[in-house]
């Protein structure tokens, strides 16, 4: 029992700078590698790890969160005990960087009250990484730390905190006391008693803070080295699974060096890109360097490069659109791109 984790994942966190996608969903939500969600990684992560109780709290639009998440089955969390919890947050501003809020986890204290894991791991929804908490749990305990912070191996913080959970709620009781506000305050301030150790995380781990961080992440999935450090066979990243045909390639379409997802027609060129499912695209049409997202209509004629599609967009015959690695070119969910443009 003593071994055992709780997993809380805040998933309240806004980035301006990610604005653009996140119009009609929450960071958690958002869609990456063609089949995933943002919330995939670390969910993945905690089940792989043996954790079979998970808080998720969302803010903002979560429609579309909890939608993907459902009752939890495709994660193995639709249980009669423990499984799937969703804590929507009664504070309506945006709060970027500020990673377990002790007033929202404050109006959902009877879940940690009742919880019987003597430890919990706090976690931000949008890092991709793949990462086992169990090795890290039984460092923790024979450190004797009160909080363990994971660091990447440059010594930054992942906004990923192990606590024990009668801890966690002292210091949600006591916030108005201590003036503590979320896990950071904790952990940042040195005029406290309790004892603060850095785990490092040596593998891959990029947090999505920004449209060039997805994009750039996006596309590092496509090399080979990159891609075997997330998608383990071992641990794997779960998602919502559905039920779609395998992709049909025309005749005469061509292919190289991308990740295709099921439900697509390719009937042009797709280079160095990831396609999500359902996508079509057109005879003649080229797309290079792109992150195209679900259900996206690209037609006939069509020159895309370093372009960022948001879901149902469409894309009429013969448009060229064209960005930088560092400055993508982004086009709103469901909106319509070309001669007469409706977005």
């Amino acid at each position: 029992m003593k071994r055992k984790l709780l997993g809380v994942i805040d998933a309240t966190t806004f980035h301006d700078d990610l604005e653009e996608l996140l119009m009609h969903r929450s960071l958690a939500a958002l869609p990456f590698g063609g089949r995933y969600r943002m919330i995939d990684f670390v969910l993945s992560n905690m089940v792989n790890s043996g954790i079979r109780s998970v808080a998720i709290f969302p803010k903002l639009q979560c429609r579309s969160l909890m939608d993907h998440l459902g009752s939890g089955k495709n994660w193995d969390l639709n249980r009669k005990r423990d499984g799937l919890f969703f804590f929507p947050s009664p504070i309506n501003d945006r709060t970027p960087n500020r990673v377990g809020s002790f007033d929202h986890f404050a109006a959902n204290l009877d879940y940690f009250y009742r919880s019987t894991q003597e430890y919990s791991i706090i976690a931000n929804c949008y890092t991709v990484f793949n990462f086992n908490f169990r090795p890290l749990l039984e460092w923790h305990m024979h450190s004797g730390c009160d909080i363990t912070e994971i660091r990447h191996q440059d010594g930054s913080s992942m906004e990923m905190y192990l606590i024990k959970t009668s801890l966690l709620i002292k210091l949600i009781e006591t916030r108005n006391e201590t003036g503590y506000t979320c896990m950071k305050d904790v952990v940042s301030n040195i005029h406290h008693d309790y004892s603060i150790c850095h785990y490092n995380y040596s593998g891959y781990a990029t947090m999505i803070d920004s449209i060039q961080s997805y994009f750039s992440t996006s596309m590092e999935l496509l090399k080979p080295d990159i891609w075997r450090q997330v998608f383990l066979k071992e641990q794997p990243i779960l998602t919502k699974v559905k039920d779609e045909p395998p992709t049909k390639y025309i005749k005469g379409s061509s292919v190289k060096h991308a990740m295709i997802a099921n439900g697509c027609i390719i009937n042009g060129m797709v280079e160095n890109s990831i396609i999500a499912r359902g996508v079509t695209i057109g005879k003649g049409a080229v797309i290079k360097n792109s992150i195209i997202m679900q259900k996206c209509q690209i037609e006939e004629d069509c020159i895309l490069d370093s372009v960022i599609l948001d879901k149902d967009v469409k894309v009429e015959a013969g448009t060229h659109l064209k960005g930088t690695p560092h400055s993508p070119f982004v086009i709103r969910k469901g909106t319509k791109q070309g001669a007469l443009m409706n977005s």
